[in-house]
């Protein structure tokens, strides 16, 4: 077991968002095991996730820096090589594209280890020459990496995927909890409003499936905000279709659900897939890269998968779902079994087992 029990947590802000909220679930289970945990952002945002107690939480910049992308990235380098220099960390964890550069270049030359992780689908993570070049050369100089799906950390070179590890998503221990017992109403999906996300689909899918009385309720805000208000009302689906923003409690939000889709055109490993399958409400999810419904749907068996944009697919699964109750429930009970695998005690085992090990592991 290493002296050094300090670990520095690297991501650009704490705004919502899937990567943003694994980032702090998971330092605040390292501050509960009795390590010392430093969180650090390059900026802080007016809306944030509350940081568990234990952990420290620092911001390298005391405003968010507006200038080129070349000046950002050299100052923010050396603001974080100036922290590390500070707390001595045993190890940097970094989420995310440019933190992940980041840090591998602000701990060169420095006694601390440096553990990066994907959080999306590498083909737009690393998009572009210039970050494709960071993915697939500066990446690789990292001590370790933590990828989300298999076909994830195919997309790597070889000398990055040998030291690396694939850990899902933890799941928190509040979607465990209890059996609803209420009626069940509604169709929902949680996620930002971009293109990604393909909400668009969603609605134009719900209008052509009969009206059964559900509504489809869309948790997320985000810059498509305004277009897809639009298509429900193009859609005569006002009332029928609700847009209430943020959720603040996904839990309460959608526990009494009667089907949770995700219609995205690419993710890591969706949150919000893991969290409905947690409930136990029955899913639809698109087969998207980079592979994380499919790590976890069977479909079939504890949910449906269909085609990366396909609308007919995902009507004829809305359709087939609001209509069989019986199909429901089994699908949402193989869901909640299948989904003990997210629980966070097992998780927190798989990160801290590997972030030991690559501490541990000597430099050659």
């Amino acid at each position: 077991m290493t002296e050094n029990k300090t670990l520095l947590f690297y991501i650009n802000a704490l705004h919502h968002g899937g990567a943003q909220r694994v980032m702090v679930q998971l330092a605040g289970r390292f501050a509960e095991a009795g390590w010392r945990v430093v969180l650090a952002t390059s900026f802080r945002e007016a809306e944030e996730y509350p940081v568990p107690d234990g952990v420290e939480r620092v911001s390298i910049e005391d405003a968010q820096i507006v200038q080129s992308s070349v000046k950002r990235n050299l100052s923010r380098i050396r603001a974080l090589r100036a922290l590390c220099v500070k707390i001595r960390p045993a190890a940097l964890i970094s989420f995310m594209a440019e933190p992940n550069f980041r840090a591998v270049l602000a701990t060169r030359g420095l006694k601390v280890k440096t553990v990066v992780s994907v959080r999306n689908t590498p083909e737009k993570e690393y998009a572009g020459r210039l970050f494709r070049f960071v993915g697939k050369h500066v990446l690789p100089l990292a001590d370790g990496c933590v990828f989300q799906t298999e076909d994830a950390k195919r997309w790597f070179p070889t000398r990055l995927q040998k030291k690396s590890a694939v850990i899902m998503n933890q799941v928190d221990g509040r979607f465990f909890d209890g059996k609803y017992a209420g009626e069940r109403r509604d169709v929902v999906t949680v996620g930002r409003l971009t293109e990604q996300k393909n909400q668009a689909m969603l609605i134009r899918a719900f209008a052509k499936a009969p009206d059964r009385g559900d509504r489809l309720v869309i948790y997320g805000e985000g810059e498509k905000r305004g277009e897809l208000e639009a298509l429900v009302k193009e859609l005569g689906l006002e009332g029928r279709v609700l847009l209430p923003g943020i959720s603040h409690d996904v839990a309460e939000d959608i526990r009494g659900a009667k089907l949770f889709v995700l219609p995205s055109d690419y993710e890591g490993m969706p949150n919000a897939l893991l969290e409905a399958m947690a409930l136990g409400l029955p899913c639809i999810a698109t087969d998207c890269p980079c592979g994380g419904p499919a790590a976890v749907i069977r479909d079939g068996e504890n949910g449906l998968l269909i085609g990366v944009g396909d609308e007919e697919a995902l009507t004829a699964a809305l359709t087939s779902l609001l209509r069989d109750s019986d199909g429901r429930e089994q699908l949402g009970r193989a869901a909640r079994r299948s989904a003990e695998s997210f629980r966070p005690e097992a998780i927190f085992r798989q990160w801290e087992s590997y972030i030991q090990q690559v501490i541990e592991e000597k430099t050659t």
